[in-house]
């Protein structure tokens, strides 16, 4: 089995296309078209694998014929998966980018109502990994039908099997699964904020906010990524802070999945924490400079992480 799994309980298939600009009532005439394998932890499976970490296993259901594609998808990215059938269809999400603007807009679908029966199945499939993985990233909504402890839910399996637990979600599944306790967060501005109560008003206040997580041993590393400010990880014993790299967006989709694919890569690599963290830097960053749902790009991540301005407090 893989050193690394992924799970994805909402996954999509992702589709995108251009247009030259959106107005209403007319026909709007696609330039382009294109599909990709989406959903949070199928996407940070695509980027270990993508950076050279072949050791890594996506989990996450299909159904119907948009299932089979997704599966395909995935399996044409070198991704190893592991499946569970669902009674509803898999969902897809739409992508659009305005060429006279440069302006994406991004559809996400609600996806198919899971049972309890096939939630179920998603755990008892987790719990049966042997040997099981060092390292579980659950990431993405929950679906309909899944309980707001589901994440929280799979943490139990993975500390009871000695394991580490990454979580990258938001709303009352984060909260949770925060309160269960879990290895790492990656929550952005909104879901830090969410996640808080709080509206801290400086990067600064925002630090603070992580190290309270950390603090009430809710997460032992906390790593808020927050846009224009760059981004802080935050351990018990150290704290590093990044600044944003200077690069022209394209789109912002997969940024925060790239984040993470890259840390956690790294640190399955035997990587400490400073040279994870910069990695994770220039693999969001890359992300921006691909239209789309295109991810990060190995050749831009090697080129970005020389220029991540990074100190330790």
């Amino acid at each position: 089995m893989p050193d690394i799994a992924t799970i994805t309980i909402n996954p999509a298939v992702d589709v995108s296309t251009s247009i030259d600009k959106i107005v209403p009532v007319a026909k709007l005439r696609g330039t382009s078209q294109r599909r990709g394998p989406g959903g949070g932890g199928i996407n940070v499976a695509r980027v270990i694998s993508r950076l050279g970490g072949r050791d890594v296993c996506a989990i996450y259901p299909v159904g119907g014929v948009m299932g089979d594609l997704l599966r395909r998808l995935v399996d044409a990215e070198g991704v190893a998966s592991r499946t569970f059938p669902i009674a509803g269809e898999t969902r897809e999400d739409f992508f659009v980018h305005e060429v006279s603007t440069g302006q994406q807009y991004r559809f996400i679908l609600p996806g198919p109502k899971l049972g309890e029966s096939e939630w179920s199945e998603c755990l008892r499939l987790i719990g049966s990994l042997e040997p099981f993985p060092r390292f579980v990233i659950a990431s993405g909504s929950l679906p309909a039908g899944v309980p707001d402890d589901f994440y929280a839910r799979v943490a139990d399996v993975v500390r009871r099997r000695g394991a580490r637990m990454m979580v990258d979600t938001s709303g009352p599944a984060l909260s949770i699964a925060v309160a269960a306790g879990v290895d790492l967060i990656k929550p952005n501005l909104k879901e830090m904020r969410e996640l808080t109560g709080t509206e801290p008003g400086c990067a600064s206040e925002w630090e603070a906010a992580a190290r309270l997580i950390v603090e009430k041993q809710q997460a032992a590393i906390v790593a808020l990524t927050m846009g224009h400010l760059g981004a802080v990880l935050v351990t018990r014993d150290r704290i590093w802070r990044a600044k944003p790299l200077p690069v022209t967006p394209l789109s912002a989709t997969g940024a925060g999945d790239s984040f993470l694919g890259a840390l956690v890569w790294q640190l399955a690599s035997g990587a400490d924490l400073a040279i994870a963290f910069r990695y994770a830097m220039a693999a969001g960053a890359a992300a921006l400079l691909n239209a789309g749902t295109e991810l990060c790009q190995p050749a831009d991540v090697e080129r970005l992480a020389e220029q991540v301005i990074m100190e330790e407090a």
